[in-house]
This record gives structure tokens, C-alpha cells and sequence, in this order.
């Protein structure tokens, strides 16, 4: 596996502002004889952090600081990932308020059932906070990538989608909004594949072998009663209340895992864009009017006329949507009961209404999920080479 795959298991954690933590560590102080002008951490292999984690490779670097792999002597020799934050204030900060989150959800989750990553340990060396995690595997969005972005088989996305949403429905039950739920943040535990000709294709495929997942990045994760941050979202999965500010909460997760859901089964975003205007329009072309009570609601009134979203289709950039995007419905690849089911979810969970929008505990009891808890037919779905979509 090479050092770009491994870090993008932590990449991006890191993009909230100060909480104070519950408990206190002891602090070694800063040393500027250790730390680079930019306040990444000067180590080398071999090294060995905490009296503990030694030092095995570099798995990738961020703005936050430098993702390494470690051999963890506290257990037993165990290969782990350790986050080291740089040692500037903004960053140790938003460090903290992560292993606020990842402590709740182990004080929570303490057998682990609700398939979010685990935080091991955290401590501060020479003022970086560093994190330890269990060693996960390729994200689902860099699996699609090295799959030359050949969608996952119907059954596979069940038994991915339904981890996910119990993972969420997890943090929404102890008032948490994850809030940058998305592709990258979804992690296999185990990437390993087999090859399978595809006929259609005409090419092989990578096929994943266990299609067990992790969530992660819980670094904008927020709690109910917190400071709700305007924007949110990585913008591909951006729910509609978010971009024109009404005010969001729970539900946002929910149009966002809709969105990660289309991803999978199609092989490509179903919101392609950069721009808050065509992201609407190409929200109407596949969803029909966004509902006038959330357009005369919206602090964004630039974006409407007379109560309808401001845009034409005869323009370059309506033309590019409307070659884009088409009623959901019309991406259906095949009329089998259960590509039916998962587009009747989707619509459930891609909503405008975020009161009406489906919660993770009622999609969880969706048809669309019934063989992986069929009576007689309980067996979770675990090894998911089969050919069959």
C-alpha cells in the first residue's frame, strides 16, 4: 500500500476552532531546536515518541502536520497511525477538540460496534499533540480511483450504506453532526481485492474483497448545543439548507450520505460543481423546484427572482448542467427490485426539507436493507466478491 493511500485515512481532521479537554496530560515543553520554520515535528525513522511509538515511515503530510506509521511497544509490537500536529496554536487547539469527540465516542462505543475509527492514545511531545489510531486501509473514494472509478456492485454498496448509517446514526443519538461525511472519510479496513473480468467493460476489475468500513475525520464534527459554523460540508456533499443558510443540523449528514450512496453506484459525483448558483440548479434538474418556504426563508436572496432560482438553461454554464444532470430516477442502472429500493432511499434522503428528509434510524429499516437482516438470512454480508450486481 503506498504512503498517499495510507495517510488519506486521516487526512483532513483538522478544520475546527478551540474546545478545552475533559482531562489534562502532562505537557513537555515546546523545543524549537525540534521543529521545522513551519512547525512540522523534525524527526527520523527510528525515532521513538512518548517512550513508545517508534518511528517506522511517513505516511503523508497536511496542513495540520504529518500523518507516520508506528510500531506501538505499549501493544505489543502493534503497527498503528500517529498524527503529529504541528506546534502552532490554531492547530494544537483543533486537535483538542477532535479527542474531545473521539473520546466521547469511546466512552460510548467502548466494544467498538458503531464502525467509527478508533482513537488509541493521544499525548504532547515538545508541544505537538499527537494521536494515535488503529491502522485502517484505502478509503472508498480512493478504491473507486484506482478502480479507474468503476462503481461498486449493488450489494456492496448495502453493506457499506448500512454501516455508515449506523456509524452516524451513532453520533446523531449522543448529539453529534459529523458534518464532512463523504467518500474519503469512509475507510476499509481491509483494501485487499480480486480481479474479475468485467464483460460490459471489457476490462478487469478490482473487486474488494471485505467490505468492511470505518468512518473518520472527526475533526468538524459538532455537538448540539456547540456553535453551529455557517458553512459546512465538503461542497460536493453540501446539503441545500447549508448553502442557502437556513440554519442546519442532523439532517445534513443524511443528504450527504444520499450523495456518497449515488456516488457509489454510479462511479461519479452527482454534484459537480464549485459554484453555490449552479449547485442549485443542478440540484433542480435532478430534484425538481427547491420548495419556495426554504427560497423566502434563505438569507441568499441574490441567488432568486420572483421566488425561482435565477438561471438559464441557454446560457454556457445552464447548457453544461443540463448535459450533466438529469432526473434521479433516469440514473437507475438496471429495473432489478433492489436498484428500485436503494433510488427509493436516495430520494428519501436527498430531500430539500430537512424535516422531512429521512433520519438514519427510519432509512435503517428500509427495504432496501432487508437481506442483510432477512429472517433466515441474518448472516451479514462480509465477503463481497461476488460477480453479481
Amino acid at each position: 500500500m503506498g504512503k498517499a493511500q495510507l495517510y488519506s485515512l486521516y487526512n483532513g481532521f483538522l478544520d475546527c476552532l478551540c474546545l478545552c479537554l475533559s482531562r489534562s496530560r502532562y505537557e513537555a515543553p515546546a523545543d524549537s531546536e525540534r521543529d521545522s520554520p513551519s512547525g512540522h515535528l523534525i524527526y527520523k525513522v527510528g525515532d521513538v515518541l512518548g517512550d513508545r511509538y517508534e518511528i517506522v515511515d511517513t505516511l503523508g503530510e497536511g496542513t495540520f502536520g504529518k500523518v507516520v506509521q508506528c510500531i506501538d511497544n505499549g501493544r505489543g509490537g502493534a503497527q498503528i497511525a500517529l498524527k503529529i500536529i504541528k506546534n502552532l496554536e490554531k492547530y494544537s487547539e483543533a486537535a483538542k477538540l477532535e479527542i474531545t469527540v473521539l473520546e466521547k465516542i469511546s466512552e460510548k462505543d467502548p466494544q467498538n460496534k458503531h464502525n467509527c475509527v478508533q482513537m488509541l492514545d493521544w499525548f504532547n511531545f515538545y508541544g505537538h499533540v499527537c494521536i494515535s489510531f488503529e491502522l485502517l486501509s484505502l478509503s472508498t473514494f480512493d478504491f473507486m480511483k484506482s478502480n479507474n472509478f468503476l462503481p461498486y456492485p449493488i450489494k456492496q454498496i448495502r453493506h457499506m450504506a448500512q454501516q455508515i448509517c449506523n456509524a452516524v446514526r451513532f453520533l446523531h443519538d449522543n448529539k453529534l453532526t459529523h458534518t464532512d461525511l463523504k467518500p474519503e472519510n469512509i475507510l476499509f479496513v481491509n483494501s485487499d481485492f480480486s480481479l474479475i473480468y468485467n464483460i460490459e467493460k471489457k476490462c478487469n476489475e478490482r473487486r474488494i474483497n471485505d467490505t468492511t468500513v470505518r468512518l473518520v475525520d472527526f475533526g468538524s464534527a459538532t455537538f448540539d448545543h456547540e456553535h453551529h459554523s455557517v458553512i459546512i460540508s465538503t461542497r460536493h456533499y453540501r446539503a441545500p439548507e447549508v448553502i442557502l443558510e437556513l440554519g442546519w443540523s442532523h439532517p445534513c449528514d443524511v443528504w450527504s450520505m444520499g450523495c456518497i450512496l449515488f456516488e457509489y453506484y454510479k462511479g461519479f459525483t452527482l454534484f459537480q460543481t464549485h459554484d453555490n448558483r449552479e449547485h442549485l440548479a443542478m440540484m433542480e434538474m435532478i430534484n425538481g423546484a427547491i420548495p419556495l418556504r426554504m427560497i423566502y426563508r434563505s438569507r441568499k436572496q441574490r441567488y432568486f427572482h420572483n421566488g425561482r432560482l435565477d438561471w438559464s438553461e441557454h446560457t454556457k454554464a445552464g447548457r453544461h448542467v443540463k448535459s450533466k444532470c438529469k432526473p434521479l430516477r433516469k440514473n437507475l442502472l438496471s429495473q432489478a427490485r433492489e436498484h428500485h429500493q436503494l433510488f427509493d432511499l436516495l430520494e428519501m434522503m436527498l430531500d430539500y426539507e430537512p424535516l422531512k428528509r429521512i433520519s438514519f434510524i427510519s432509512a435503517l429499516q428500509h427495504p432496501f436493507f432487508h437481506p442483510l437482516v432477512h429472517p433466515g438470512r441474518n448472516q451479514i454480508w462480509r465477503n463481497s466478491c461476488d460477480m453479481s450486481r
